[in-house]
């Protein structure tokens, strides 16, 4: 989209800009785009202050609370660069995005060394400037805020949102960790958003417009992980009929994201070891070693330091991986998180499915808050997705919520169903959400005996491998 395409409309401005809590200052000395730029970004939702000088710029500053500054380079007087670096002594981590013309491409780049956040040139594009300004009030030094109909504090970054303090911790490391080029492993359980927290680090990186590539180390048959990994050359096995990239080498100058980086086998640590190390590889059959430059982020919901002490991960790898830890704590040991994301997932599908629910019961919100989720966030969004398309009221009631530990509690009241409790119920069952929950209790169970031996679990339960993990993935496991 370009300035030419946008089209306002006063009554749509108003209602977006009726409770705005960020602040963008934009300092042009050309009075129809300032006026422009005010009326696009309070329809974007932010409070809009102008200023036609970097004087003015530094007295609005002086006077008001701003979240970003958006200047151009030059100015009559004091320029835009020279703005920047006072910014920059008042104000260290107020992000401050530059306008330049082309011609003046070598002063935007030489303001990037000064602190610029970034720039964009003229004619810009407004989903660009969108998107910059969007990534640069995400990685100032604290997420955004806002205030719910309670009153209560909220905060988000990227696709996450959250009002418990061991998030908002998780959301204060993250924009500082997306600055540096260190490695980083990412801990938690399945299901607490660690992929989404890789993300929101290389999007709030110097990588962002560069590829985040995403492995799954689990999800791949060993015999190929190496080949997707590190590429092959024609002919290094039967099969290869062309020469292929693989994904360390299509991940280059961006991210590369290693999932569940505890299924790793050992054969494959040794040569991850050698990428960590050298950032260089050989492609499978091959004889050239590839230099890289990636960023490495790897995710495990495993206690690797057990791992490493039970011989299964080597040692040298787990200190390599992990340079930075970031812990993703379970939902059930931030509760408060629940409201906040039951009406986050209520809007979303409610939105996606062409239904208009007005929120959620208050016994259904307890039936949620009494629930150990342990399939965590992505367990909470599938049972609002559900309970969402299953509803025939503009009310989320307990009844269409399929939680099968509730069902569970509630029929455990009749003391026949505790006696046996495969014994039908006079109220009936939700049969799907049962058969699933014994399905997964004797998938972790196997797990548990088979020290997350995958090969011995299947065998336990008499099913083949590949049966096993399309279960383990049904379930989140």
């Amino acid at each position: 989209m370009d300035i030419a395409e946008l089209v306002f409309d006063e009554k749509e401005l108003k209602e977006v800009t009726k409770d705005v809590s960020v602040s963008i200052l934009v300092v042009d000395d050309d009075s129809s785009l300032r006026e422009f730029l005010e009326i696009f970004f309070k329809r974007e939702g932010y409070k809009v202050f102008l200023a036609e000088s970097a004087e003015e710029a530094i007295q609005v500053m002086a006077e008001e609370s701003i979240d970003l500054v958006l200047s151009d380079v030059r100015l009559p007087g004091m320029d835009g660069v020279s703005l920047l670096k006072h910014i920059k002594a008042q104000y260290p981590s107020l992000p401050v995005i530059l306008i330049t013309a082309f011609a003046s491409m070598e002063t935007a780049v030489s303001a990037m060394k000064e602190g610029a956040w970034d720039y964009i040139t003229k004619p810009f594009n407004l989903d660009e400037l969108r998107k910059v300004v969007r990534q640069a009030l995400a990685a100032s030094s604290k997420p955004q805020s806002f205030g719910t109909s309670q009153g209560e504090k909220v905060y988000k970054l990227g696709s996450m949102i959250a009002k418990s303090p061991s998030m908002l911790k998780v959301f204060q490391l993250i924009p500082r960790v997306a600055q540096s080029n260190s490695n980083v492993l990412i801990t938690g359980e399945s299901g607490t958003g660690k992929e989404l927290v890789a993300r929101a680090i290389h999007d709030l990186s110097p990588r962002r417009d560069k590829p985040f590539i995403v492995v799954n180390c689990g999800g791949i048959p060993e015999n190929l992980l190496e080949s997707e990994l590190f590429g092959h050359t024609k002919g290094a096995f039967t099969g290869a009929v062309s020469e292929k990239k693989g994904l360390f080498a299509l991940a280059h100058h961006g991210t590369i994201f290693l999932d569940e980086i505890g299924e790793l086998p050992p054969t494959l640590q040794v040569k991850l070891l050698r990428v960590v190390q050298n950032r260089a590889f050989t492609p499978l059959g091959g004889t050239k070693e590839i230099k890289v430059d990636v960023r490495i982020i790897s995710a495990t919901n495993r206690d690797l330091e057990k791992e490493v002490m039970e011989g299964h991960f080597r040692e040298d790898l787990y200190y390599r991986l992990n340079v930075i830890n970031i812990h993703m704590p379970p939902l059930r040991e931030r509760k408060e998180d629940i409201p906040v994301l039951v009406q986050y997932f209520l809007d979303k599908y409610s939105k996606e499915q062409g239904k208009s629910l007005q929120g959620i019961s208050s016994y259904a919100m307890k039936a949620l808050m009494e629930y150990p989720f342990p399939g965590n966030v992505r367990e909470l969004e599938n049972i609002i997705e559900r309970s969402v398309a299953l509803s025939t009221s503009n009310l989320i009631l307990p009844e269409s919520l399929s939680l099968a530990q509730y069902k569970s509690q509630q029929n455990n009241k009749h003391q026949k169903q505790q006696e046996d409790p495969f014994k039908l119920p006079p109220e009936g069952i939700d049969l799907d959400a049962f058969l699933d929950s014994i399905e997964r209790k004797l998938l972790k169970q196997a797990l548990e005996r088979t020290g997350g031996v995958k090969t011995e679990a299947a065998k336990l339960l008499g099913i083949n491998f590949r049966s096993f993990r399309y279960r383990l993935a049904k379930h989140r496991l």
